[in-house]
């Protein structure tokens, strides 16, 4: 008789799972022998069987929320109850991250159309706002949003093909006195032109940290305080490293 072994150990014996993460997989019903959806981990298997996991399901609408996520643990910024601002809101990764981590509400803001995942446009805890620059957002705007009377309490910022920098000073304009802002450091945006290479991929150390300085010297020149910056757990879809910066508003508003 062919030798059978549980299908907890089956799994880590053909490496389809680490120990640790046998449980929850098949909690998940992600595991299927021969086809179908099997919980048990005592199950017994043999070698002649078919074992599958199937992919995790992701857990934000894009992998913006990962990179968001990763940098709200790395500096134990707790975002619960507060009302925020998606600056560059594009599919909603970052919007997601905001509302799974307990956020009251978010206002997207994207220049771009039809971008927002639907699960986020039919969510009452999310205004977006399409086809709008951020620099055309202004304090009066986000008064007419219920909770924003004074301003957003975390403004989070995810900008293509324009300097966060340049910007620094408009987001902590929308924010309230004494808010939090959060902003994605892409070297690309930030650098010289002659330190972009062709492809756009910026691999140099010196001009990655030159990025991250560049923006935070924004965010202090419009009167924050900058308490922390962090590389980005997950790349950029280019290869592109990412960063980015965490800072806190003056309790007077920013002209």
């Amino acid at each position: 008789m062919a030798q059978r072994r549980s299908l907890r150990d089956e799994l880590v014996r053909r490496r389809l799972l680490d120990a640790t993460d046998v449980d929850a997989a098949l909690a998940s019903n992600r595991v299927r022998v021969n086809g179908a959806v099997v919980q048990n981990p005592a199950s017994l298997v043999a070698a002649g069987d078919s074992v599958a996991v199937a992919d995790e399901p992701p857990r934000f609408v894009s992998r913006g929320g990962l990179k968001l996520e990763g940098a709200l643990v790395d500096f134990s910024l707790d975002v619960a109850g507060r009302r925020c601002l998606d600056a560059g809101s594009s599919t909603g990764g970052f919007t997601d991250c905001l509302l799974q981590l307990g956020a009251r509400h978010v206002v997207a803001v994207d220049v771009g159309r039809a971008q927002l995942h639907n699960r986020l446009v039919n969510d009452d805890r999310v205004t977006s706002w399409e086809s709008r620059n951020i620099l055309d957002v202004t304090t009066a705007d986000l008064e007419t949003v219920r909770g924003y009377e004074r301003g957003a309490e975390l403004v989070v910022a995810d900008l293509s093909f324009t300097s966060s920098a340049r910007l620094a000073a408009h987001l902590v304009r929308l924010a309230v006195p004494g808010g939090a802002v959060v902003v994605m450091v892409k070297p690309q945006f930030e650098a010289d032109r002659a330190d972009v290479p062709a492809g756009g991929v910026v691999r140099d150390p010196a001009v990655q940290a030159r990025a991250v300085q560049s923006v935070s010297d924004s965010l202090r020149a419009a009167g924050c305080t900058v308490e922390g910056t962090t590389e980005s757990r997950v790349a950029g879809a280019d290869g592109n490293r990412e960063f980015f910066v965490w800072a806190t508003c003056p309790t007077g508003r920013t002209q």
